[in-house]
């Protein structure tokens, strides 16, 4: 009796925990409407809202906006000044702190991006399905621009708050290069949208950046970026791959944020970026914080990093054939194993805090 009681237990309480994840992920995909609407832009920008005050602001119906509006106040995210008010007299409001969360661009507790590079992961899942049964990949440009712009979005304010900030100045001898004279060359492998490259070049005056990535569409907002932010006469953006022996020796300082664990042949990339720094200059790259060995069950940071993998950092990975299948689990052993194979000397894990990234310098 008491097995079966403890199964039950069991039973009752995974249902009860799978049941919460999934008003979960309705509700991501609620936050992600009110993001790509500018619903929360409207009622931080005009105040609190009728439902028929925010749809003329935004130019949606008043009933989907109602409906929305109540469903916000009832996750928490919105404050509602009267319960008791008729549906169309309720106010709603975007409480003071949950504005920075939801609408500030350049600060590290912005989310919303997290939520719309979510909605972009699921885009494609039939084509999943069947990825699983064939073994074959799915295209990185299938999960379209959220999956694109979510993921830029969500690591830009890192790059403008800590690149230049904390994690460069973090070893010594690259900092001060990147401040001396002869103007220092650094390219950026795997740019996406350009914020790690402009972060350089608004860190370091001196520098000049030339940003490698294949997704054009990455690169054409990387390229808009870059002058919107005032550094498009020092930052270059290129879709181009950075193993062109024509880069050889040209840079003092080559870079990968959060892209390795993604390529299909991560040690032929590394292979390239020993190249271009020569025998005198720097690599440095940052990738996922994971445990070193496999643990079930794991915290948040373990579930997230399998949830990307599962639903794009595999399927994309794959799809670059011929293709490793490294995941966005790479453990140190296995970068330490990649940088071995393109000839490094050794790798160092650098002294950063980071919730989410481990930075290595791999020794040329």
């Amino acid at each position: 009796m008491a097995e079966a009681q403890t199964a039950q237990q069991r039973r009752d309480e995974f249902a009860d925990g799978l049941f919460e994840k999934i008003i979960g992920a309705m509700e991501v995909a609620s936050v992600y409407l009110g993001d790509r609407l500018g619903l929360y832009r409207a009622l931080a920008e005009g105040g609190p809202a009728t439902p028929a005050e925010l749809a003329e602001r935004t130019g949606t119906h008043e009933r989907y906006a109602r409906e929305w509006l109540e469903q916000q106040a009832v996750m928490g995210i919105l404050a509602v000044e009267e319960n008791a008010a008729e549906p169309s007299d309720r106010r709603y409001s975007l409480p003071e702190g949950h504005d920075e969360v939801l609408l500030d661009p350049d600060s590290l507790s912005y989310l919303a991006p997290v939520a719309r590079f979510t909605m972009g992961l699921v885009r494609p899942l039939p084509a999943l399905v069947e990825a699983f049964r064939s073994g074959e990949g799915v295209p990185y440009p299938d999960y379209g621009a959220d999956a694109r712009e979510g993921q830029a979005d969500a690591n830009r304010p890192m790059f403008v708050n800590l690149l230049g900030s904390e994690w460069l100045p973090a070893v010594p001898d690259v900092h001060e290069r990147l401040r001396a004279d002869p103007p220092a060359r650094a390219a950026d492998v795997g740019c996406g949208t350009g914020w790690s490259s402009i972060s350089i070049a608004r860190a370091y005056p001196k520098v000049r950046v030339d940003g490698y990535d294949l997704d054009e569409p990455s690169v054409e907002l990387a390229r808009r970026n870059a002058e919107e932010a005032g550094v498009a006469d020092r930052v270059t953006f290129h879709v181009r791959d950075a193993s062109d022996p024509a880069l050889e020796g040209r840079y003092e300082l080559a870079t990968a944020f959060e892209c390795v664990h993604d390529m299909g042949r991560p040690v032929e990339a590394l292979r390239a970026m020993r190249r271009m720094v020569g025998e005198g200059g720097a690599v440095m790259i940052a990738d996922e914080r994971v445990p070193d060995s496999f643990r079930a069950p794991g915290d948040e940071v373990d579930r997230l990093m399998y949830g990307w993998s599962v639903l794009f950092c595999l399927p994309t990975g794959l799809a670059d054939e011929p293709s490793v299948g490294t995941g966005t689990v790479m453990r140190q052993q296995t970068i330490r194993r990649y940088a071995e194979e393109a000839g490094y000397r050794g790798v160092e894990v650098l002294p950063i805090e980071n919730d989410l990234w481990r930075f290595y310098r791999l020794r040329t």
